[in-house]
């Protein structure tokens, strides 16, 4: 889906760093919810041969350490995010603030890019995975953990809370079959996680 002309996409990247930049203060809280979906990706990521990471929206960069054997580096757009993530760097781990829609990294950099609960929040996710698609290299793996509207009675919650998801900077209903660029990738596995199928591990390749 492109990105309406009428919107400042300027403005909305700022205001959206900006709301990051205060609900870092609530990531700890977010991350215990989050915690057994992120359990069934690093399971996946860590079946596979070392290699390079790329995780867009690092967030606090508290599980880290999940990543193993694999070279990592973490991006956000939130400068209080990198701050509190570069806590986490080491050897093998690297933090930089970074914007997901415009990468700075050469073509067919990473194995493997991480989307973790960042693809509904971007302003542009259509850019979004078009930079994920010109860093992976070839037969690189792109995973995309996120809620996606399903269709049963949850999805009419999700419509109801669209009128004021954009104050908390994402989209409540989410299908990524509407967003045209995902078709550069190959769908290697869909795993539904939880009740209603609300949240999936997606795995592609390139």
């Amino acid at each position: 889906m492109d990105q309406p002309k009428n919107i400042d996409t300027n403005k909305t990247r700022k205001n959206s760093r900006e709301f990051y930049n205060i609900f870092y203060l609530f990531y700890p809280f977010v991350d215990i919810f989050l915690r057994p979906q992120k359990r069934l990706l690093f399971q996946e990521l860590n079946k596979l041969p070392k290699g390079n990471v790329l995780e867009i929206g690092i967030g606090n960069g508290r599980h880290i350490r999940h990543y193993g054997k694999h070279r990592v580096t973490g991006i956000d757009t939130s400068d209080k995010m990198v701050h509190y993530a570069r806590r986490f760097e080491s050897e093998n781990v690297d933090i930089i603030e970074m914007d997901g829609q415009n990468l700075q990294f050469q073509d067919q950099s990473y194995d493997y890019i991480v989307l973790s609960y960042v693809i509904s929040v971007v302003e542009n996710p259509e850019k979004l995975l078009a930079e994920s698609h010109r860093v992976l290299k070839k037969g690189g793996k792109l995973f995309i953990l996120n809620h996606f509207t399903p269709n049963n009675a949850l999805k009419y919650l999700d419509l109801l809370f669209q009128k004021i998801s954009h104050i908390f900077c994402f989209q409540s209903f989410f299908d990524i079959n509407d967003i045209r660029t995902i078709q550069l990738f190959r769908l290697l596995d869909n795993r539904p996680i939880g009740p209603l199928s609300y949240f999936k591990l997606l795995i592609y390749q390139k």
